[in-house]
């Protein structure tokens, strides 16, 4: 078994070390820190270790993409460190963010700890109504009630789970989380059993659908009688209010008795105002957004689904599906089955069909590497690897597994297509699929949007993919050679690539520039440019390697492995994005002339900034031959500004 001390070690040490973690959670395909200081992590050094995919900022959150074998570095981290998941350092305060971001932030660290687990158990009751239908057991026997239980005991007991996350999310202490889930599904406190042993002393909102029966009071508040188990909401609001009563307690709880009285007046506060208003509302409240979503799904199931099945990875990759997760799991607790969210399925196998046609018609022995292992993990459900190293990158696969999950989610969204237990992933949610009466149907339904799904995604990438051509060489112009002064040089053992200006500006020259670091060409060699306009075009073909947060810098790699990094303005990283917006992102192709980035130039030199903006070329100088710039004073936006002389490879 590999070692991944070294990478975790790799990984702690370029977010910022131990002391810059707030707290950290993973899923099935990355590491999620929350952390003191963002700009203390060093992203291009992360996405450059061997083991890491990409990194990412969103939701609040660091994220490391790593694949398959994040568990095992989870594990290590959590070794090295001993931050235990979801635990926040309490070293750090917690940091303020936006609204949707910690909304996301919650429900994330609450639901990500138990999925594994649910979809384990899931599976295991799908294979059982699987194999009580084609005979192999009947409902009767000591097998199926084993697997019975082991199937539906986590979703009975679901609020245990949920206290215990939802505690070590809130900063409640776990156990006392743990214990309020206990509680709320306490069998004598249930509507079923009450209901099963005495008669309601009344009823309340009767005529409405809010018409419930009261069997007890407290103190002559009426509780109205719910069933708990199995619930998602009500434990989450509980534990919160829990967590209030609990630092309220510990203000001014002596601490030679803080250990129990605390835990027990928390308990005490927390539990009842649950069992009178929070288990309620929140009951009727998940029942209105549960029946909601149904109703608007209803009005047009293909339409719904098609949408779901196109948006899901772009939500994905904004982290912004975390919101629909509870939805999804209500449901399920609710109704018994999603129909709702479930056209999402057909994406899973979108993306392994785009990736298999790409490792079939690749050429490209890196790409052809990576494709295959990318498709077998997307069968099985893991499709980020999939996404962020290659379809995504590649712009035209990502749109086309989009395309693929629309018009499949279209497909599932007409037929009905739901998931009748949270489990499994790709081939492995198949057996969730099957109803609970062993009607196979809407199994049929499934496997056949899946296949659909692949050959079409595989089909329309086979025919619209092409591996990415180099620059072809331009032919020889004597007067285009001579432009701007460039030297003409053998092209017999050299190529010229030629960087176009990215403005419209003044040029001087790099070493009269006013910062002591570019000045001196330490970071790398090239030209400052004072623009005369407030947009950032591209100056080569290439990718965009980094673009930095606050969107004052950004470096490209050409098509000839040039690395470019132009700094818009001198420390303007002070305003922290302020006055700039981006037109890309980082990992986009852009081409020479495209808008990348626009600012605010005159804003900028109002708050006392330099608009000097140096131009380099960032390479080791013993990877290329040489780099001529232009003599000229001024220069228009793609003019030719700099001339990078490689060595050619290819010829002699």
């Amino acid at each position: 078994m590999k070692n991944y001390e070294n990478l975790a070690k790799e990984i702690v040490k370029q977010i910022g070390g131990k002391e810059n973690i707030l707290s950290l959670t993973h899923c099935i395909t990355r590491l999620r820190f929350k952390l003191n200081d963002e700009s203390r992590a060093n992203d291009d050094a992360l996405k450059n270790t061997k083991g890491i995919v990409t990194v990412m900022r969103s939701g609040g959150q660091y994220q490391v993409v790593i694949g398959n074998q994040v568990p095992e570095v989870y594990a290590q981290v959590v070794k090295l460190t001993g931050i235990d998941e979801g635990e926040q350092n309490s070293s750090q305060e917690k940091k303020k963010g936006k609204i949707l971001d910690n909304a996301l932030d919650v429900v994330s660290g609450i639901f990500q700890p138990i999925l594994g687990i649910m979809a384990a158990c899931g599976m295991v009751k799908g294979l059982n109504a699987l194999f009580t239908a084609v005979g192999l057991y009947d409902s009767q026997c000591g097998a199926y009630l084993i697997f019975n239980g082991i199937g539906d005991g986590l979703f009975t007991f679901l609020p245990l789970f949920l206290g215990y996350t939802s505690a070590k999310k809130f900063g409640l202490k776990p156990m006392v989380g743990l214990a309020a889930g206990a509680i709320i599904c306490y069998p004598g406190l249930q509507a079923g059993t009450l209901s099963a042993g005495m008669k309601p002393l009344y009823s309340i909102f009767a005529g409405t659908s809010f018409a419930s029966d009261v069997y007890m009071n407290f103190f002559g508040i009426p509780i109205i009688s719910m069933n708990y188990t199995g619930t998602v909401i009500p434990i989450i609001f509980v534990v919160y209010f829990a967590s209030k009563c609990e630092k309220f307690f510990n203000k001014f709880i002596p601490d030679l008795v803080k250990f129990f009285f605390v835990p027990m007046l928390t308990l005490l506060a927390a539990l009842p105002a649950g069992f009178i208003l929070i288990g309620p509302v929140t009951i009727f409240g998940s029942t209105i957004i549960s029946e909601t979503v149904l109703a608007i799904r209803n009005i047009s199931p293909l339409l719904a689904g098609a949408v779901v099945g196109f948006t899901w990875q772009i939500l994905v990759i904004f982290r912004m599906h975390w919101g629909f997760i509870p939805v999804y799991i209500n449901n399920m607790m609710t109704f018994g089955f999603d129909n709702v969210m479930m056209p999402f399925f057909a994406c899973t196998f979108a993306t392994s069909g785009v990736v298999l046609a790409i490792f079939y018609k690749t050429k490209n022995k890196q790409l052809k590497e990576l494709a295959l292992p990318n498709f077998i993990s997307g069968i099985f459900g893991v499709t980020e690897p999939a996404i962020y190293g290659i379809t995504l990158p590649l712009k035209k696969p990502f749109i086309i597994s989009c395309i693929v999950g629309g018009i499949v989610g279209g497909y599932y969204g007409h037929f009905n297509f739901r998931k009748f237990m949270v489990g499994g992933m790709g081939i492995f949610e198949f057996p969730a699929m099957i109803a609970p009466d062993g009607s196979m149907g809407n199994l049929i339904v499934a496997v056949t949007g899946a296949v659909m799904a692949l050959v079409l995604g595989f089909i329309f990438t086979f025919i619209t993919f092409k591996d990415k051509e180099k620059n072809k060489p331009e032919e020889k112009n004597p007067e285009k050679e001579n432009e701007n002064s460039f030297e003409n040089p053998d092209k017999s053992f050299l190529k010229k690539e030629i960087i176009k200006s990215p403005f419209n500006g003044k040029i001087i020259p790099l070493k009269d520039g006013s910062d002591e670091a570019f000045a001196s060409g330490a970071l790398g060699k090239g030209v400052i440019i004072i623009p005369n306009d407030n947009t950032l075009y591209s100056p080569v073909n290439g990718t965009v390697a980094t673009l930095f947060p606050t969107l004052h810098a950004i470096g490209i790699v050409s098509d000839e492995e040039t690395e470019i990094l132009i700094h818009v303005g001198i420390n303007t990283v002070q305003l922290n994005g302020k006055y700039f917006s981006a037109e890309i992102k980082e990992g986009d192709r852009v081409t020479a002339g495209q808008p990348l980035v626009t600012f605010d130039k005159a804003a900028i030199e109002k708050e006392g900034f330099s608009m000097e903006t140096p131009v380099l070329v960032t390479n080791d100088p013993d990877e290329y031959f040489d780099l001529i710039e232009t003599d000229a004073e001024e220069i228009k936006q793609g003019e030719n500004l700099l001339s990078v002389l490689h060595l050619n490879k290819e010829g002699k």
